[in-house]
């Protein structure tokens, strides 16, 4: 029976694996639906909510189980010790020395130990809703834990298109680790408004970043793809019932563990000497990325914290313009596979290439972001900046309304001029008269 394990090839084996991750979400999703309610991690209708009833929301947690009995128990049988990731290959003309091989459970358990960490803070949340300090405090420590523990690390940067590669330092390399993979996991969290929406754009970033793992890493490693895959199949089974109308939310359960994977998957990529490793994740989560920075700057020019909650999101804006909630969520899969599929051209792009392909995403992304309004209705500049060259009526009235500012600011000017003169011509006239006055009743 051994003998014939080994006779399988390992694609078989991985799919059974998958099929096997998947049906356990499947199966453990409507029991999560009681489990939820009965443990009190229940999302109450508010102003900022679209639910209109109280629904589970301890729904990550199944995503947590059915990805931990892969990873830990299943795949380490199956998965051939591997060379560290962004292990570099020997020097031609050095000392030849063996490189260590990693098991893959010796690679996955940090992982899974910081991700347990990150889902007993949301779970907690999704029960008694701790203040946003405390879920900073369990993140951090997830954090720091893959720092400590993982080769997961932003040690290193290279300047895109041509730019020098950057070494950090230790205390440099544990900051700005800690603080993307907070931002990444918040900025998935940002986006859990409508039903599917966070798992399903997390399908979409996981499966381009399987892809560009597997195939344009210039050190390949089967555990870094294997490992977003079996993440995308457990999510799957899930997605069916949350999509909408959804019967159980993923909650900041699900939210933050999914954003924490994707974080730690992206960061791994990050660690090529390549302008495109640094781009790729970027791209791959441009909507998440994007949603957030709008938010942040949105804020700060409304001069609120950047911590208040608004009701502008992406997704909230789609419904104001009409969208249905399916509708929205559609639009927002749309864009989250056009930043995917950007990501995967720019693995061919040459360096001109790449350049023109992320300067035409940025200004198609400030187009859309001032179409749909997500800093305001009246910030558009660039759409203004076009209307002003493409249309003479709109230019003639905006040169004619400046003009007209120009005349009224002057004729306010000389108004406010000639009172001044007659508030200092006035006791010019009156003080010789009196004087006159006081002058004759002397006499």
């Amino acid at each position: 029976m051994v003998d014939t394990l080994k006779e399988i090839p390992f694609a078989l084996k991985f799919l059974i694996v998958i099929i096997i991750t998947f049906g356990i979400s499947v199966i453990l999703t409507p029991i999560m639906t009681f489990v939820s309610k009965a443990i009190g991690a229940v999302d109450k209708p508010n102003e900022r909510r679209v639910n209109k009833k109280p629904m589970p929301s301890a729904g990550g947690l199944v995503i947590f189980i059915a990805f931990a009995i892969a990873t830990l128990f299943i795949l380490p049988h199956i998965v051939h010790n591997q060379p560290p990731i962004h292990s570099q290959p020997p020097v031609h003309g050095a000392s030849h020395q063996p490189i260590q091989l990693v098991s893959y459970f010796s690679y996955i358990w940090p992982f899974i130990v910081g991700a347990g960490i990150v889902v007993l803070t949301g779970l907690i949340d999704d029960i008694k809703e701790i203040s946003p300090k405390m879920k900073l405090l369990g993140l951090t420590v997830a954090a720091s834990f893959i720092w400590f523990f993982t080769n997961a690390r932003f040690d290193n940067l290279k300047i895109p298109f041509g730019g020098p590669l950057l070494i950090f330092p230790a205390w440099l390399s544990f900051i700005f680790t800690v603080f993307w993979i907070l931002a990444i996991t918040n900025a998935i969290n940002l986006i859990d408004g409508l039903d599917g929406l966070a798992s399903g754009v997390s399908i979409i970033s996981l499966t381009t970043m399987g892809i560009v793992s597997y195939f344009f890493l210039p050190n390949p490693n089967v555990f870094l793809p294997i490992t977003i895959f079996i993440m995308v199949a457990a999510i799957m089974g899930f997605f069916p019932y949350n999509y909408h109308p959804a019967i159980i939310y993923l909650g900041d359960t699900g939210a933050l563990f999914l954003g924490f994977i994707i974080s730690v998957a992206s960061l791994q990529g990050l660690k090529n000497a390549t302008a495109v490793a640094v781009l790729t994740p970027l791209l791959i989560l441009g909507v998440p990325i994007t949603d957030t920075i709008m938010a942040m700057i949105r804020r700060k020019l409304n001069r609120q914290s950047i911590a208040t909650a608004d009701k502008r999101h992406l997704h909230h804006r789609l419904m104001a313009l009409g969208f249905t909630h399916r509708g929205a969520v559609l639009v927002i899969y749309g864009i989250a596979s056009i930043f995917a599929f950007i990501s995967i051209l720019l693995q061919f792009s040459s360096r001109i290439g790449g350049i023109l392909l992320v300067i035409a995403c940025l200004f198609g992304l400030e187009i859309f972001i001032e179409l749909v309004g997500i800093l305001g209705e009246n910030r558009q500049p660039v759409l203004k900046a076009l209307k002003f060259v493409g249309n003479s009526s709109y230019r003639d009235k905006v040169l004619h309304s400046d003009e007209d500012a120009d005349t009224d600011e002057n004729e306010e000017d000389i108004e406010n001029h000639s009172m001044i003169n007659e508030e200092i011509d006035e006791p010019t006239q009156e003080f010789p008269i009196q004087n006159y006055r006081r002058s004759r009743n002397k006499k």
